[in-house]
């Protein structure tokens, strides 16, 4: 079977690149695979072309007539639908030949503009006779609206990575969607990455994104929030800290406010930084930490799937609904960005985190093994 995974954004982030890697390994690397990807040389770097057949998604708009033409139909109608049209055109070609196609980004349709531009590329596979799923998407209840069931309803299958997901689109009529973990509880782990004995087991992992940032409700309060938590495991505890970026892109790099903390604590001879390799990679570094602390989903992926206790630092539907299903419920597992006023928020949070270590620890026990065993069954989506 020929297998193409569309909606793809680039291995830098490296969420996309478990997404990838985790799928293939799920439904059997004895089938052929075309990654149809924002960003090949990023793939490449990564070493997914030794996996699947890597295609760039995007053209540049058309020259000439061409371009005239694109012009006088956008001042025309408005119709965003026309750019993603016209730089996605190459995707059906790309599409013709594959027998079905699956939409991978997660929580693609998240984001304002983004039904836009995967409804068209949705709709190239359907021009060209092949049948799409829409494979482990997080939805905002309040994104439902009548364009984006228009373009659901299209996709053969739908499976949602967390409950919130899945009962909204069942509370808005949407019957072709089964409920699902994320593939990347099934990432593999891959032991290159060399730690000293010091970081193993007593430390805890760092995840800071610059979309939390952006998202905060007072200026400045997210990076005072993870510098009054690192004073407070330096002051209070013999753990070590490590900074581990999940996102790399150049427009959205979690390098960036990680590089501000390891600068302020470096001389303390007990924080360290991870520097960027691939997501198998990072799963390792992630699962050796005795705690971790990500604004990540799939940062919070590596560790849940290894049984690390984790407090996520969250600002949509994915964070509360993986960690509702994972616990029963997302308190104390996730702290809304939004929630963090004062200084000492994520402190207190990560204090409870502490507190039920062991707690936690035995939980996983009971649990993961079934909850990930779910993951299997992604294969029967493609049939």
């Amino acid at each position: 079977m020929k297998i193409a995974l569309y909606a793809h954004g680039g291995s830098k982030n490296h969420g996309c690149e478990a997404l990838v890697r985790s799928i293939i390994k799920i439904i059997g690397e004895e089938h052929q695979y075309v990654v149809v990807s924002e960003n090949v040389d990023e793939d490449k770097f990564y070493h997914l072309d030794t996996l699947a057949d890597l295609k760039q998604a995007t053209l540049p708009l058309p020259t000439g007539i061409g371009y005239l033409k694109y012009l006088i139909q956008m001042k025309l109608t408005h119709n965003e639908k026309l750019y993603y049209r016209s730089i996605y055109r190459d995707v059906f070609k790309i599409a013709k030949g594959c027998d079905i196609g699956l939409a991978i980004g997660g929580d693609n349709y998240c984001y304002k503009g983004y039904l836009e531009r995967f409804s068209v590329m949705n709709e190239m596979f359907h021009k060209a006779g092949v049948p799409t799923v829409l494979f482990g998407c997080s939805i905002e209840p309040s994104m439902i609206t009548d364009a984006l069931l228009a373009d659901l309803y299209s996709y053969k299958l739908i499976t949602a990575r967390e409950s919130i997901t899945y009962e909204a689109l069942k509370k808005a009529g949407v019957e072709n969607v089964v409920l699902y973990p994320d593939s990347a509880f099934r990432l593999p782990i891959v032991e290159t990455v060399t730690l000293k004995d010091s970081i193993r087991r007593n430390t805890v992992g760092i995840n800071v994104s610059p979309l939390i940032i952006e998202r905060e409700g007072c200026n400045g309060m997210i990076m005072q929030n993870y510098e009054a938590l690192i004073e407070h495991i330096l002051s209070t505890s013999d753990m070590s800290v490590i900074l581990i970026p999940h996102v790399v892109w150049t427009h959205n790099d979690d390098r960036k406010p990680l590089s501000l903390l390891f600068n302020k604590f470096k001389d303390t001879g007990r924080v360290y930084f991870q520097e960027d390799c691939n997501a198998c990679e990072l799963k390792s570094v992630v699962s050796h930490c005795r705690f971790i602390v990500a604004a990540r989903t799939h940062a919070s992926i590596a560790a849940y799937s290894t049984g690390v206790p984790t407090l996520v630092v969250g600002y949509s539907v994915k964070a509360h609904g993986i960690a509702k299903d994972l616990f029963g419920t997302d308190a104390n597992y996730v702290i809304s960005v939004e929630s963090l006023l004062e200084p000492s928020g994520l402190t207190n949070a990560f204090i409870w985190l502490q507190e039920h270590e062991q707690d936690i620890k035995m939980y996983y026990k009971g649990i993961l093994t079934e909850y990930i065993s779910r993951t299997y069954d992604l294969k029967k989506c493609i049939y």
